[in-house]
């Protein structure tokens, strides 16, 4: 039976539902080396130590980490981390991707530390959702009502100073200001060598279900028909099969209704390949428009 994509009841915390992935993974994060980051008070970094995993924890702000017998170390997601190249089997990210404005650089930083396989757990504010959808029309905020739009006062949630190389530098903890959707991840994924696996299951939100039954028959129509559009001019399979995810991913209740977005992604191809597949997908694309 294939389970829901989606959960009705128990805690809305995302952390309590990665915790409870990671458990169900049992023996399988034994003996592998898996990433951290950010790691915050380290709790996911306790329950991979306690699975068997070898964790390097790493946080742009290290002292706020409280973990016996393990530690944190100083990085910063906006810049190449601290971690050898395919040397991890696993990379945890949660709530962190929302506040960099270069949300491409840790896809490929990611993708550099992780072994072909590996799988990138990642969580964010669910800016796909129902109520986000309606929040952004109604207020252009994270949350109608209750939240006022991105601002220089609410969106700052923490400073520092560093010397770099003798200069002086200020780094900047931003808030929501960078909120992104499942299409924007799927895409920054696909381009940096991995393809999104699996949607996990987390708490519906009452907002988004209620919402769901009179918007959900809407939804559904304004996809087929951008759909069926799309697989009208498409050049070839590939970008049929495209089309379609794209189209399951805006149709998908997990992400109408969920708190927040809980994906995993599988690195398929290193950051050459991925970059030479590109290339090699438009020079057919333009052959093909020229001999049209």
């Amino acid at each position: 039976m294939m389970p829901l994509p989606i959960r009705f009841l128990g805690p809305r915390d995302i952390k309590k539902h990665v915790i409870r992935h990671l458990e169900s993974q049992g023996e399988t994060l034994r003996g592998k080396t898996a990433v951290d980051i950010p790691a915050g008070q380290g709790i996911t970094a306790a329950v991979l130590h306690r699975l068997g995993a070898r964790v390097l924890a790493l946080d742009l702000f290290p002292e706020h980490f409280k973990q016996d017998g393990l530690q944190c170390q100083s990085a910063d997601l906006a810049r190449e981390l601290p971690v050898a190249s395919a040397s991890a089997d696993l990379v945890v990210c949660q709530e962190g991707i929302e506040h960099l404005s270069d949300q491409f650089l840790p896809f490929r930083e990611f993708n550099r530390v992780l072994r072909t396989g590996g799988v990138v757990l990642l969580t964010t504010p669910n800016y796909s959702s129902l109520r986000s959808k309606l929040s952004y029309l109604l207020t252009e905020s994270e949350r109608y009502v209750t939240r006022m739009p991105p601002n220089e006062i609410d969106s700052i949630w923490g400073t520092a100073r560093e010397t770099r190389e003798g200069r002086e530098e200020f780094r900047f903890y931003y808030g929501h200001i960078f909120l992104v959707g499942i299409q924007r991840l799927r895409l920054l994924a696909q381009l940096s060598g991995f393809r999104l696996k699996r949607i996990l299951p987390v708490k519906a939100t009452a907002s988004c279900l209620v919402l769901f039954l009179p918007l959900y028959p809407f939804i559904l129509l304004a996809n087929s028909l951008a759909l069926l559009k799309a697989l009208r001019r498409a050049p070839d399979a590939q970008a049929r099969e495209v089309y379609r995810h794209l189209f399951w991913l805006n149709v998908h209740p997990g992400v109408l209704l969920g708190s927040h977005l809980f994906l995993e992604f599988e690195k398929t191809l290193t950051l050459q390949q991925a970059f030479e597949g590109i290339v090699e997908s438009k020079t057919r694309e333009r052959l093909g428009e020229s001999a049209r």
